[in-house]
């Protein structure tokens, strides 16, 4: 009997251990043996776009990020209004840029194995290997098997997309709801790392922040008087870096930027307000300690709500839905 227990619990563990290394239903090598050069054309195709466009990482980085937040990692951001409003056409992602890459790459893997390989699958990947183009290794593990939405709305983005004018309290709130932690929420927002940011997206900051025609406090007096000289009220137009002089670089220098108050945006300035996201910053200073950490918060966030087995579909083109 001792011995038949044992077999049985040797069983359940080894259950755990797989269930955990599939996130979900996801798994390593989804294509394997339906398109076994899918990620290699992913990948190949995402670093042709990066050796010519610098910007690639931060935007595709962006639109992933987009993506997982509403309706889970399902490529319905990729989506272009037709009836209805899509996500793309809401506010959070008028300016998401980076969808010729990703039609590009859907182009190229079609060509080798026609109805295959997901949207949603070639947007988590070109985050990646874009990202990772500058380190010449992959920077994160992305599992693979996430199957495309057929819905995108506009009212959808708004409601879920996480806006830059949001307290700790809002961001907390927001990433809960989609099974992330507090330490996720500081580590994701390094990735504000790269790329740049909207005027409209702080100008509140610097010109009525309480409705009464005044600046953040909380924002360096010195960095709000060089952003006025770049963002005058109700800019529509201009941007700036969101981490200046390294927002091409991804490295730890955001999480500096915050510590000394030169976070851009409300949601950045908020992490020093709770004790336990202040610590973080803190501490994810150190480059090893940053990477390590962004590369377990990515695989999680990754897996928000996905699509496998007969669920959804394959898109043959990433802004259409199957007719």
């Amino acid at each position: 009997m001792m011995k038949l227990n044992s077999l049985i619990l040797l069983f359940v563990v080894l259950i755990s251990f797989l269930e955990g290394s599939q996130c979900g239903n996801l798994s390593k090598n989804f294509y394997k043996k339906t398109c076994k050069d899918a990620e290699t054309i992913i990948k190949q195709t995402t670093e042709k776009h990066v050796a010519s466009n610098p910007a690639v990482p931060a935007r595709l980085l962006r639109m992933h990020f987009h993506d997982c937040f509403v309706r889970g990692c399902d490529g319905s951001v990729l989506l272009n209004s037709t009836n209805n409003n899509a996500e793309k056409d809401a506010i959070p992602n008028q300016t998401l840029l980076g969808f010729d890459v990703i039609d590009d790459i859907k182009e190229q893997v079609e060509k080798k194995c026609p109805g295959v390989v997901s949207c949603a699958d070639i947007l988590a990947l070109a985050a990646r290997d874009s990202v990772s183009y500058s380190f010449k290794k992959s920077m994160w593990e992305v599992l693979t098997g996430r199957r495309d939405g057929k819905v995108s709305q506009m009212s959808e983005a708004l409601q879920n997309i996480p806006a830059p004018f949001f307290n700790f309290t809002q961001l907390k709130q927001n990433f809960a709801s989609k099974g992330l932690t507090v330490h996720d929420l500081v580590v994701l927002s390094g990735g504000h790392t790269i790329g740049v940011g909207h005027c409209t997206g702080f100008n509140n900051r610097l010109y009525n922040f309480t409705g009464k025609g005044d600046q953040d406090p909380s924002l360096d007096k010195d960095y709000a008087k060089m952003l006025k000289t770049k963002c005058p009220p109700n800019d529509q137009k201009t941007t700036v870096q969101m981490d200046p002089g390294s927002a091409l670089k991804f490295d730890t220098s955001y999480y500096n930027v915050v510590l000394n108050n030169k976070g851009l945006f409300t949601s950045d300035a908020t992490l020093l307000t709770n004790k336990i996201a202040r610590k973080t910053v803190s501490e994810l200073v150190e480059e090893s300690d940053f990477f390590t950490e962004f590369s377990q918060s990515m695989k999680r966030m990754g897996a928000i709500e996905v699509l496998t087995g007969t669920a959804g579909e394959i898109r043959k083109k990433c802004w259409a839905v199957n007719s």
